[in-house]
């Protein structure tokens, strides 16, 4: 877990912190994960309930894990979009673009799944096998945000210079997928008056109409109750979505 720490609340600053303070219980575990600085950094194990109530203690909020497992912690298991609207973009417009990104992944054979962020927009993620490195998969998200961007201009941008990006488009940010870069996670509280919970939908609720407000901590647990993990498919190694033989199709219609 990368931690998001709010020493002052929802309404003061805020910084990241990788590695794992000390002192701290013994209980906790640790993951060390190498960077190209040469740095070990030993990140936080959060996996039960006692860990998670310490690392709320230390004034973490929003929940940002590691896209990938501690034994192999280069190889994501999941390649995903950031759905993030420029100013002038409204939900509606959010939601239009999280069709046509769905659209475009199932076409190519993908079974991707979105919630909300909790905030003003969506993330689309995508279950692949473990194999490609974190640096691969964002290549192909790359390619896949531009070609997209390419096609409706009108409501996608992939232009990440702020002062170059068109107004009133939802950027479809594939940089999220870059080693060491990490969202939040689904059921993670975000940090706002709402207390708007970053939340699995299905796409005919979003299809329907459903806004982030409608989903927060007074009511996401009774839905979770009620509905069970929309994101269970996920933790399953039957369906993943196979990104090295997608790259061996690419090469080939190079070619």
């Amino acid at each position: 877990m990368v931690m998001k720490r709010y020493p002052h609340g929802v309404t003061g600053d805020f910084f990241y912190m990788k590695r794992a303070p000390s002192p701290r219980p013994p209980w906790i575990r640790t993951c060390a994960i190498g960077h190209r600085s040469g740095n070990v950094i030993d990140f936080p194990v959060i996996d039960d309930r006692a860990s998670l109530m310490w690392l709320i203690n230390l004034g973490c909020i929003d929940l940002n894990p590691w896209y990938s497992r501690c034994d192999d912690p280069d190889r994501p298991l999941y390649l995903h979009f950031d759905l993030d609207p420029t100013p002038g973009a409204t939900f509606d417009v959010v939601r239009e673009a999280a069709l046509i990104v769905r659209d475009v992944l199932q076409g190519i054979g993908m079974t991707p799944l979105v919630k909300t962020t909790g905030s003003k927009g969506v993330h689309i993620y995508v279950g692949i096998r473990s194999g490609p490195t974190q640096h691969e998969v964002w290549s192909v998200a790359k390619e896949i945000g531009h070609h997209i961007a390419r096609a409706h201009p009108d409501v996608l941008t992939a232009i990440y210079r702020v002062a170059n990006r068109p107004t009133g488009r939802v950027l479809v940010d594939y940089n999220q997928n870059a080693f060491g870069k990490t969202l939040a996670s689904i059921y993670s509280v975000r940090a706002n008056e709402a207390a708007m919970v970053s939340t699995p939908v299905t796409w005919d609720e979003l299809e329907g109409g459903c806004e982030p407000a409608d989903f927060t901590i007074f009511n996401v647990p009774e839905r979770i109750e009620r509905l069970g993990d929309l994101w269970e498919p996920l933790l399953r190694n039957r369906g993943r979505f196979d990104l090295e033989k997608f790259g061996e199709r690419r090469t080939s219609a190079a070619v």
